[in-house]
């Protein structure tokens, strides 16, 4: 049979807790209490712990959510001083004829923010025989997607940065984010220009609303050619830096107004769509854009040789201006709209007279996104005179041209080759 506790003894154990607690300090804490006290502990210690790249530097600082308001309006940033930790990408990605290219990104004279600037100069000496050059901020360097890298900026809805140049002047044929290729690619690729600089500060942006921009390894580019600078170019960049805009709206594909330069002069900034498009026996041709004896206009025209050689065994040639360069329709969101245009025109003469030109046409690239038309003119038998000639466009859809002007001729009929010249094609 269970006997009672004597009373004195729970007076006694009542007076040890009491002695107790007051001899700590502190009163005693429930379980709930205790679940306060260590949430609010770890909330401080986050708040004290610095935000860091994850080991696959996905990790994005204070980035602004995909939708609604920004939970912080933070910038993520290219460059802004050489010396600042806060710069993401590398300048690494050089492309074409690098060896025409010097980068200086501890530039201190007339920055426009800050104590040092990017200066890049541009010889256009042709270093590698490309005629054009560039450079890439890539993360990881040197990352042309064959490694994962880059960088989840996902909130973010435009690239803002400052450029001028050394004289004014100065043509970049584009500024753009995104774009690399590969087995671990970029999730979008966005671009601006051409752009002519002037000598003071001016601030640039790419809009990138409604943009994918979940997976950035190619962060930042700059691309000009030798048509657009024969002297080279030197000129600066500084603050390049992903940003949020509050209400931007995605920037939708205007219609080109016209006339619309394929090509006028060789330096133009006014020039659209470049000759990369290499096609046939392309080892049986030669191309001058900046041939200046007796052009149709201006100082410059297009001086075209083909030899007839055969030499890939196709027995024809041709080439394709286009737009982005070397775009056979793998581009996504290139081209122009030039849905006002109901005629292409162009000025060609021979060499001698009787060269004949199997065809000059407008679009007709296919692949994952093609034009969204063709048309053409041909056969045409030279004359040794500037003649214009005129591609009827009334009833095309001209809503996505990437091959803005081709021609081709074949051995069969120029078979001792043919000279020829092209000035003052356009969309009219």
């Amino acid at each position: 049979m269970k006997k009672n506790l004597p009373y004195f003894l729970v007076i006694a154990a009542l007076i040890f807790l009491i002695v107790a607690v007051l001899s700590s300090g502190q009163k005693p804490q429930t379980e709930t209490q205790e679940s306060a006290v260590a949430t609010k502990e770890k909330v401080v210690a986050e708040k004290e712990t610095p935000l860091s790249l994850t080991q696959n530097n996905r990790h994005l600082e204070a980035a602004p959510q995909e939708m609604g308001t920004p939970v912080n309006s933070k910038i993520f940033k290219v460059y802004s001083d050489k010396s600042s930790p806060d710069n993401h990408y590398a300048p690494s990605g050089w492309m074409g004829d690098f060896g025409d290219v010097n980068l200086n990104d501890q530039y201190m004279d007339n920055c426009h923010a800050g104590t040092t600037c990017i200066q890049i100069t541009y010889s256009a000496k042709m270093t590698q025989g490309a005629g054009w050059a560039g450079i890439f901020w890539q993360n990881p360097p040197n990352n042309w997607g064959e490694r994962k890298g880059g960088f989840d900026l996902t909130g973010y809805n435009k690239l803002t940065f400052w450029a001028r140049g050394e004289m004014g002047g100065e043509a970049i044929e584009k500024f753009k984010v995104g774009g690399v290729k590969g087995t671990y690619p970029d999730s979008l690729e966005v671009e601006m220009g051409p752009v002519v600089l002037t000598d003071e500060w001016q601030q640039y942006t790419i809009n990138l609303s409604g943009r994918d921009l979940s997976y950035v390894s190619g962060g930042f580019c700059w691309v000009t050619a030798s048509r657009l600078n024969p002297n080279g170019a030197t000129f600066y960049l500084d603050d390049i830096r992903f940003e949020y805009e509050p209400g931007l709206k995605a920037q939708m594909k205007m219609t080109e107004q016209l006339p619309f330069n394929v090509y006028t002069e060789r330096s133009s900034a006014d020039n659209h769509f470049i000759a990369s498009g290499w096609m046939g026996d392309y080892g049986d041709l030669r191309i001058d854009e900046a041939w200046t004896a007796d052009p149709h206009s201006g100082t410059t025209c297009v001086r075209v040789v083909y030899s007839g050689k055969v030499s890939q065994g196709a027995r024809w040639a041709g080439i394709f201006w286009q737009n982005p360069p070397n775009n056979w329709g793998a581009a996504r969101n290139a081209g122009y709209d030039l849905s006002k245009a109901t005629k292409l025109t162009f000025w060609a003469r021979g060499e001698a007279g009787g060269e004949r030109v199997e065809e000059f046409k407008m679009g007709g690239i296919s692949g994952d996104y093609p034009d969204s038309d063709v048309a053409g003119v041909g056969p045409v038998v030279l004359t040794p005179q500037w003649q214009q000639y005129t591609i009827d466009l009334a009833g095309k859809d001209l809503s996505y041209i990437i091959g803005g002007f081709c021609f081709s001729t074949n051995v069969d009929v120029n078979p001792e080759g043919a000279t020829f010249y092209l000035d003052d094609i356009r969309y009219e």
